[in-house]
């Protein structure tokens, strides 16, 4: 089955065409026919698309709303003309919240729909550029081709309620939905799998901390492949420090900010989404890169990178307290994938805990591939899996759709 896979965000398009029948061992099982991106959409952005086997295409695009992104993307597979890529035989989304309700994928029909716009409210940057992009693709390619959505917030539906619940007033629960969600669910449980095909626990599933690092960050804690507690919380501002994002914040500097400083709820928002995290300690940019490169002379990135590494260390520690210990500790991420600094002061130095880290492996890991990089004789294993959320999405989709 030929999946597209759509990840629409408020200013970008990700897509793959992924050739899968659900499988996961089988070598050759899974083919990445072609992937891309479409950027800056509502403006001028770029589109950068690459069929399989070939060097990827830039073009400026201008003016790009979902519904344009998304027949440009199926223009450009080449739909029923040569040399096409392919039929689509089904489209998987990734949509961000899923609220209570949705503990799974879900084939994608008009109660559905209404479902993903009810929890609009939970998720007001995301929900509605993800319908926009399901209303695209039935719109361009027909009701016939059936469409699943695949939730962020799945996975971590298995939290127990003394994890999700905060301490507020039931009624703010059962009301409003006040809980902790999570997310980045796909990523958590997509390299939980990988860690469990590569490095098998005998007799059962492993305890993992996942550690997923990029411009946004979150950290899990699975005991036999269900999501126990995670970092994010009702919102994916919460837990670690992000390249944009404030992380844990004391809630009583909201009701401050907006008493002493005059600020609006909409300005918070703003400050704490978008002003926050490694761009406010730094200064300057929310770019782990090039806060590594300056921070020798720099003394603001240098705390920046260092916030940053506390808070992901202290979130590692308080994870393997939950687990009463771990089989591994799984790194992701754009920054979890590509930086060896960061994971050494992230996850060094904590023998007393278990884990030993192997120096030369962490500093020559490859991106792009599984790697350990703990020491030999290491109580806990310490990896690195490049995270594949296109894939599992469109393995759900096939998964979804045959079951139903």
């Amino acid at each position: 089955m030929r999946v597209l896979v759509l990840n629409t965000g408020s200013s970008s398009l990700r897509f793959q065409l992924v050739e899968t029948e659900g499988r996961r061992e089988e070598p050759g099982a899974n083919r990445r026919l072609a992937k891309g991106r479409i950027e800056g959409l509502g403006g001028p952005g770029v589109a950068v698309l690459a069929r399989e086997g070939e060097e990827a295409e830039r073009v400026r695009v201008d003016g790009f709303g979902v519904p344009e992104a998304v027949e440009r993307v199926l223009s450009w597979l080449g739909r029923g003309a040569a040399p096409a890529v392919g039929a689509v035989d089904a489209v998987g989304h990734r949509v961000v919240h899923g609220g209570e309700r949705f503990r799974d994928a879900a084939r994608i029909d008009d109660e559905v729909i209404e479902g993903i716009r009810a929890c609009g409210e939970l998720a007001p940057l995301h929900n509605p550029a993800n319908l926009a992009g399901i209303e695209a693709a039935a719109e361009l390619l027909g009701r016939d081709v059936p469409q699943v959505a695949v939730f962020d917030t799945a996975f971590h539906a298995t939290m127990p309620e003394s994890s999700y619940l905060y301490a507020v007033p039931r009624e703010l629960h059962r009301r409003l939905g006040i809980r902790r969600y999570g997310f980045h669910g796909i990523s958590h449980r997509f390299v939980a799998w990988r860690y469990e095909s590569r490095w098998p626990v005998e007799g059962r599933r492993p305890d993992l901390v996942t550690l997923h690092l990029g411009n946004g960050c979150s950290a899990c804690a699975i005991r036999e492949g269900a999501s126990v507690a995670t970092s994010m919380g009702f919102t994916p501002v919460s837990g670690l420090v992000m390249a944009t994002r404030c992380g844990d914040l004391d809630p009583s500097v909201v009701e401050y900010l907006e008493r002493r400083d005059g600020m609006s709820p909409a300005e918070v928002d703003e400050l704490l989404n978008r002003r926050s995290g490694l761009l406010a300690l730094s200064g300057s940019t929310g770019d782990m890169r090039e806060l590594l490169r300056r921070q020798a002379d720099d003394p603001r990135a240098a705390l920046a990178v260092e916030a940053f590494c506390r808070r992901a260390r202290h979130y590692l520690g308080a994870y393997l307290a939950e687990l009463g210990g771990a089989d591994g500790v799984v790194f992701t991420g754009g920054i979890g994938e590509g930086s060896p600094e960061v994971r050494r002061r992230i996850a060094g130095g904590l023998g007393r805990l278990g884990i030993e880290l192997d120096d030369a492996r962490n500093e020559t890991a490859a991106v792009g591939e599984e790697t350990e990089i703990s020491a030999a004789g290491s109580a806990v294993r310490v990896v690195v899996v490049p995270t594949d959320e296109e894939l599992l999405i469109a393995r759900d989709t096939v998964r979804t759709l045959r079951a139903g």
